[in-house]
């Protein structure tokens, strides 16, 4: 069990830029994991096994992509519990992303609006730093999230993500179509019935000759936006079943202020996270299995700042949850608490 109450720490993290917070702990993370120091904030891995898209997860929290952008971190984090960490989003080459500031926080909301715009080292030391984690010899599953670059023309969007698909294919457990963040531009407009169709036929084809290969067919799992209607929804649904992908994540930030109208920073453009985007994600979980039946694998994400949280995603047709935004706001704790959460539904 964690040594150092997330309550003790938070007060100094919440005093800081929240961009400089999230650097400072992950620099802190990347040195201390794998020595005596990451018991300061280690937890006991809940033992709540299910497989899914033919991995076995040994238990249904993991850790949303964004937090570890190059995949620096994954030892240290898989250390708070999590039965799966995804890393990412990685873009072929590196990039700066947008300009700064580009992290707010909304306390009152227990939320974030971020427009980082995928900043990352690029394509090569992402993979040399999944090379360099112990993650996946634990028997623990790791994924891996793959993006486009900004300087791309979205017409020649599919060319990195097959770029990105070959490079990260063989250290992965799971690979993560990312389309639907909100601070690239154009990038939502690949969910778009003609553009996913194209792009996921592509990545099929790819998928098909990396398994030949490898001697391996890696899962392939999409992440999608809470910003989408019931026909969206339908269409992407009926996508994903047509081209052979193995699940879908649900969801990724919002676009909407509705909730946090009038509070400090709600202005601010990017995506919105935590607390004000947990009922838009069910709503989209809830669409997702009613659409694709009920074997289809479904990764629920998006305002889960509780336990209860947690058991609502699955309540709303998920198999397995994700955490990001409430981690910041509840520290590692929360890992725990849902993943006993989720073991005591069986």
């Amino acid at each position: 069990m964690s040594l150092l109450p997330y309550a003790l720490a938070r007060p100094f993290l919440f005093g800081l830029d929240p961009e400089t917070a999230h650097e400072l702990t992950m620099n802190a993370l990347a040195r201390a994991q794998g020595t005596p120091l990451a018991w300061a904030w280690c937890s006991g891995l809940v033992d709540d096994p299910v497989t899914l898209a033919g991995l076995r997860f040994p238990n249904r929290v993991g850790l949303a992509a964004g937090l570890d952008k190059n995949a620096r971190c994954i030892d240290g984090l898989g250390a708070m519990g999590f039965g799966f960490v995804e890393v990412g989003t990685v873009t072929p080459k590196p990039q700066p992303g947008n300009p700064k500031p580009r992290m707010f926080r909304l306390p009152e909301a227990q939320a974030l609006i971020n427009r980082l715009g995928f900043n990352n080292d690029g394509l090569d030391a992402f993979v040399a730093n999944v090379k360099r984690s112990s993650f996946r010899q634990k028997g623990r599953i790791l994924g891996l999230n793959i993006g486009k670059n900004a300087a791309t023309a979205i017409e020649e969007a599919t060319s990195d993500y097959l770029c990105a698909l070959e490079g990260v294919y063989p250290h992965a457990d799971y690979v993560t179509v990312n389309i639907s963040s909100p601070n690239t531009q154009n990038l939502r407009s690949l969910q778009s019935d003609a553009a996913l169709d194209g792009l996921l036929g592509a990545i099929a084809e790819r998928r098909a000759a990396l398994a030949v290969q490898h001697g391996r067919k890696v899962p392939i799992f999409v992440k999608i936006a809470p910003d989408l209607d019931e026909a969206q929804v339908g269409v992407i649904a009926a996508t994903l079943q047509r081209h052979g992908m193995d699940g879908v994540i649900a969801t990724n930030t919002t676009l909407s202020r509705e909730a946090v109208q009038g509070l400090a920073h709600a202005g601010e453009a990017g995506g919105l996270s935590g607390a004000p985007v947990l009922e838009a994600s069910n709503r989209v979980i809830r669409q997702l299995r009613a659409a694709l039946g009920p074997g289809f694998p479904i990764i629920g994400v998006g305002g889960i700042l509780s336990a209860e949280d947690a058991v609502s995603k699955i309540e709303a047709g998920a198999d397995l949850v994700q955490i990001y935004t409430g981690l910041i706001y509840k520290g590692p704790e929360l890992v725990r608490q849902a993943a006993l959460a989720l073991k005591r539904l069986r």
